[in-house]
């Protein structure tokens, strides 16, 4: 299933694509997606449901972040080795885990906020993980069962913060507009093996990041056990997974993001994101 969330800022309404790309309204089955409608058994209530029996949505209603209310919103850096070699620094030899505040999540085609004051804005592709059930010290081979979908994140990321505020990722990577998330969550059954999608990013129809998570350094079952070694998360939150190469900081001179570039995402069988950086106080 490609669960949504639709319409304007705050008073967003579930809905599903079906197999013809249409959306369709949940919203006189469950109040919204939420960490009730993607456990195993609000998942499994969705499904039971002909698509065609849900009203049709008319028009081209904005698609906000496609999970509502996550408590957490975990990201993992320095987790694909080109990335990590264009921005110069070694190899991890454990997983870089830090906090995105969750007022960063933004929806798949909002504006990218170019904030004054702010002088090197970069853009992250990565796979994002929605968990499905509280997890806590779960087994690595046990860890993709705890994952009710996956979408799209744009970590993005004020590099002149994040490296020279104080030497904290989160700073450079928490203001609102920050974390798009979408454009819909697509269920773990739908998506299979996620070490096996590919990542890319345009910036103003160019080719900017074009990646593999076959080539990430700390698989998604492998971060779920790790992070659930030192944290419990719980059903509804959000962990990204890293990047490939090809971000702004990584190129000669660095391509920072400028006002009214276009940022489009795509991952296999997740859809594609589409964001203008607009300026912003």
């Amino acid at each position: 299933m490609k669960l949504v969330r639709y319409g304007d800022l705050g008073h967003e309404q579930p809905g599903l694509i079906d197999q013809e790309g249409r959306l369709r309204a949940l919203g006189d089955v469950i109040t919204d997606i939420d960490c009730a409608a993607i456990t195993a058994e609000g998942l499994a209530n969705l499904r039971s449901i002909p698509p065609s029996t849900l009203p049709l949505v008319q028009g081209t209603p904005r698609f906000g972040a496609p999970i509502a209310n996550p408590r957490q919103f975990i990201a993992v850096g320095r987790n694909y080795a080109a990335h990590v070699q264009e921005a110069k620094f070694e190899l991890p030899t454990q997983p870089m885990v830090f906090s995105k505040a969750i007022t960063s999540i933004a929806g798949s085609g909002d504006d990218i906020p170019l904030y004054r004051g702010s002088v090197r804005l970069d853009y992250e592709v990565e796979l994002a993980i929605v968990i499905s059930k509280p997890a806590y010290r779960v087994e690595e081979r046990q860890a993709l069962e705890y994952v009710a979908g996956y979408c799209i994140c744009n970590d993005v990321s004020e590099r002149e913060w994040q490296y020279d505020r104080g030497g904290v990722l989160s700073k450079g990577k928490s203001a609102p507009g920050y974390g798009p998330l979408g454009p819909w969550l697509v269920t773990a059954d739908e998506v299979g093996d996620p070490q096996n999608l590919r990542l890319r990013t345009k910036v103003n129809g160019t080719i900017r990041q074009d990646g593999e998570t076959a080539h990430m350094i700390f698989s998604v079952a492998n971060l779920i056990a790790h992070v659930t070694e030192f944290m419990a998360l719980l059903p509804g939150d959000i962990l990204t997974t890293g990047t490939p190469d090809g971000v702004a900081l990584g190129m000669k001179p660095p391509q920072w993001l400028r006002e009214d570039d276009i940022v489009e995402m795509d991952i296999t069988g997740l859809g594609t994101m589409r964001q203008r950086v607009v300026a912003r106080d």
